[in-house]
């Protein structure tokens, strides 16, 4: 059996970058710390070689990253995750819901369980049988598909709109999320909880996120357990089903990130036993350093993507998803 402790900290810095970025575009983070190691060949491809294995130290590798990025998550929208846990506690005292926070709070958790109990059920089988670099190929070649419905789902409602016709704000909303006018007499910071320079989760997207419905959210939830397939991306399944229920990508993509927490930092609690562990005892230098590397590639991914779906669709990264995939396929398959 190969063993990880011979990674270097180069090896551990770029897996990092590429799982903090990989986990938050919605392109697969498995699936590219499957595949671009698997491309590089030599000891980058034996290090997912090991990813396969019933005791992986490249997967207690990987779980240290998946932890980094929970926590960039949690720590850039405290202030949300604050308003939820105090809407979740106050429908615990009142035996009722009455506010959009408390609504998106129990929306959270439905999203939640289904995808948390496939996970614990499924995540080692599915690892063993697809975490190989033809399989996390073809899984993206589909992740991209599911990335062109979406949006062609998206901009066919738009047209319906527009056919049917519905005011050009309103049509808007559908394609972009456009800033809340201020109310008379008040400043547009007071209508937002925080400034839209970076991102914003203004009342607006609550209320948005909170119409998602619990069906719709359940659903979302199961889907994401697709997300244990190397290669379908967890964040690109949660935004696809806010597109289907209506949301714009702006909002599809704060609905996403807001799923995706609680599934991310769970499976990384989960299995910090693999760190501390001995399978964690020759990688915990290198887990620091890719650590750091994830946190810092997670920050620029939540602030890049936040900025760019004001005004800007899933279509490049459909289409790089598909172009990689199918090439992968090619080289993996003949190679």
């Amino acid at each position: 059996m190969h063993h990880v402790y011979h990674m270097s900290y180069l090896q551990a810095i770029v897996i990092g970058i590429i799982q903090g970025i990989g986990e938050l575009f919605p392109i697969s983070s498995l699936g590219h710390t499957v595949l671009i190691p698997s491309w590089f060949g030599g000891s980058w491809a034996t290090l997912v070689s090991q990813e396969s294995l019933p005791e992986s130290p490249y997967l207690a590798f990987v779980v240290g990253l998946h932890l980094a990025t929970a926590l960039v998550l949690l720590a850039f929208y405290i202030r949300e995750w604050a308003r939820i846990a105090k809407g979740f506690g106050r429908t615990l005292v009142r035996h009722r819901i009455e506010t959009d926070a408390e609504r998106l709070a129990w929306l959270i958790i439905i999203a939640t369980i289904p995808v948390g109990i496939l996970g614990l059920a499924f995540e080692h089988q599915f690892r063993v049988l697809f975490a190989k670099p033809l399989a996390a190929a073809c899984f993206l070649t589909i992740n991209g598909l599911i990335l062109a419905a979406g949006e062609a789902f998206r901009r066919r409602n738009v047209r319906l709109a527009a056919a049917a016709g519905v005011p050009a704000a309103e049509i808007s909303a559908l394609a972009s999320s456009p800033a809340i006018a201020p109310a008379a007499g008040q400043p547009a910071r007071q209508t937002r909880f925080r400034d839209d320079a970076i991102v914003s989760m203004d009342a607006a997207a609550e209320r948005e996120l909170a119409g998602i419905g619990w069906l719709s959210s359940g659903l979302i939830g199961t889907a994401q357990a697709l997300a244990l397939l190397a290669g379908i991306s967890r964040e690109g399944i949660a935004m696809v089903g806010g597109l289907f229920r209506g949301l714009n990508n702006e909002d599809a993509l704060r609905f996403s990130f807001l799923l995706s927490t609680p599934v991310i930092f769970a499976a990384g609690i989960l299995k910090i036993g693999d760190l501390t562990g001995p399978l964690g005892a020759g990688v915990r230098g290198p887990v620091l350093a890719g650590a750091l590397a994830a946190a810092g590639s997670s920050l620029f991914a939540i602030v890049f993507l936040s900025r760019y779906f004001k005004t800007r669709t899933l279509v490049p990264f459909a289409v790089y998803c598909l172009v990689f995939g199918v090439v992968s396929m090619i080289h993996f398959g003949i190679f």
